[in-house]
């Protein structure tokens, strides 16, 4: 019968940094999902218009979550629809807390996909790209 040995890393006082590499996509991916159906379906704020979660990003620690939204409408409207976002962040994270089973939730940071200026002309820009047409 074989026996059992123990082995002993050679620091003990630092945990090994890679123990699942493919976690913090998996976590990555359930965050923008829950925030997804949370911000669409959940939340009944008025300013909160069509936002859709289109990538997230966490920090090395999972203490911090950069939330990406693709916001519609004009600057007005997409700079109110972020204010909302940032007021319900509290309930956001709870949420999350709810119906994911991490250890850290991590704090939720939420910005525009494209700059609120560019992002109000996006349908203008794509219709002169569709035309072949330079910028007047």
């Amino acid at each position: 019968m074989e026996e059992a040995r123990c082995v002993v890393s050679p620091n003990p006082q630092r945990y090994p940094e890679v123990v699942d590499p493919h976690r913090r996509e998996r976590v990555t991916e359930s965050i923008r999902e829950e925030l997804e159906e949370l911000i669409g379906y959940d939340l009944t704020d008025p300013r909160v218009g069509s936002a859709t979660v289109t990538e997230v990003h966490i920090s090395p620690d999972y203490k911090h979550a950069h939330v990406r939204v693709a916001l519609q409408g004009n600057a007005d409207e997409q700079k109110s629809t972020l204010q909302a976002l940032e007021h319900a962040k509290s309930y956001l994270r709870n949420q999350l807390t709810e119906r994911l089973e991490l250890f850290k939730t991590p704090e939720l940071h939420f910005d525009a996909a494209l700059p609120l200026e560019i992002g109000s002309k996006t349908p203008q820009l794509l219709k002169r790209i569709r035309r072949g047409r330079p910028k007047d």
